[in-house]
């Protein structure tokens, strides 16, 4: 079975976006450590799974070659392929993606039993908090912030849906952010 991590901003106060989606809390520039411990995780990762409204701006932002990326992380996000879960959209207007849409349990647990290395699934709030709630999860990489924003898109939603979380490992780097690598505590 593929291991499925979860790679998430988040504030010290749970949120991964603004009330109104804003992202201008992310703390910028990173530094050398932490861009050599994403490489790290990410390495063996050969699909990453969006959300469809994620994927809008994510896909043609790598496309585009964001400023202050490599080209080796620019060629890495271009060149992996993503699945991008929507039930709305019926063919990927993306190269080197493909839609999936139905049942979020069947299409995760059918990408986990193929063959390959592992998955990623990169924020998306919707799809964050549907994967948490159904467990759908091996490894949640949260990457605290230095900020709170008191108010916003929580990671864990709103439900109240208690999840239990075993802290696998903590990493402060120089830049401020602290990367949560937890595993969900299963019966």
């Amino acid at each position: 079975m593929r291991t499925f991590k979860l790679q998430v901003q988040v504030t010290v106060d749970g949120y991964m976006a603004g009330p109104n989606g804003e992202m201008d809390w992310l703390t910028f520039p990173w530094t050398d450590d932490i861009n050599a411990y994403i490489d790290a995780f990410t390495d063996p990762v050969d699909c990453i799974v969006l959300g469809r409204r994620l994927a809008e701006g994510f896909i043609p932002t790598w496309a585009a070659g964001p400023e202050g990326e490599d080209k080796e992380s620019i060629d890495k996000m271009n060149n992996t392929p993503k699945v991008v879960i929507s039930n709305t959209l019926t063919e990927s207007p993306w190269d080197n993606a493909v839609v999936a849409g139905g049942d979020l349990a069947e299409i995760v647990n059918g990408l986990k039993a193929r063959p390959g290395g592992d998955m990623i699934a990169y924020g998306g709030g919707t799809l964050v908090s549907s994967l948490i709630a159904q467990d759908l999860l091996d490894e949640l990489h949260l990457f605290v912030n230095p900020v709170a924003i008191g108010a916003g898109m929580p990671v864990f939603g709103e439900g109240g849906d208690y999840k239990r979380l075993r802290l696998i490992t903590a990493r402060p780097f120089d830049c401020g952010i602290t990367a949560l690598r937890y595993e969900p505590k299963r019966a």
